[in-house]
């Protein structure tokens, strides 16, 4: 599919705008436009497939490395008390192409289950900021 089909391969190709906060041959990670919380990441691989059984057996372990390397780095940089990380295939997907949730959580944060509230940046400053913060702690050579 070309990047111009995918919003998510657009990001990656830099043809959309993104808050990217990790780039590179394997997966490309930016802020969620519609955030459960403030931080909340995805991370699609640079590839495009739109399942995680699309996803070829070579790539899954550096793809999931990446989203560990993302889930520790949002931690660290927001400090935050852990991470929910999630995927969804085709139920609830809301673009066709593979991506996993990095979610910030904190105690007592209202998250409760399955039900995720959405929120927005208030301007697209505050949201570079939260990429920065991840980008930091990601350090420079992710």
């Amino acid at each position: 599919m070309p990047a111009g089909e995918c919003l998510f391969c657009a990001i990656g190709t830099g043809e959309q705008p993104g808050h990217v906060v990790l780039s590179d041959d394997v997966a490309v990670a930016f802020l969620d436009t519609r955030p459960v919380f403030k931080g909340h990441v995805l991370v699609a691989p640079r590839t495009h497939v739109e399942t995680l059984t699309d996803l070829p057996a070579p790539l899954t372990g550096p793809f999931f490395g990446r989203v560990q390397s993302v889930a520790a780095a949002v931690e660290q940089g927001l400090e935050a008390g852990g991470t929910f990380v999630a995927m969804n295939n085709r139920i609830s997907q809301s673009v066709p192409h593979l991506h996993v949730h990095v979610v910030p959580r904190n105690p007592k944060d209202g998250l409760r289950g399955f039900f995720w509230p959405r929120t927005r940046y208030d301007e697209p400053a505050e949201a570079e900021s939260y990429a920065l913060r991840i980008r930091k702690a990601l350090g420079p050579d992710p």
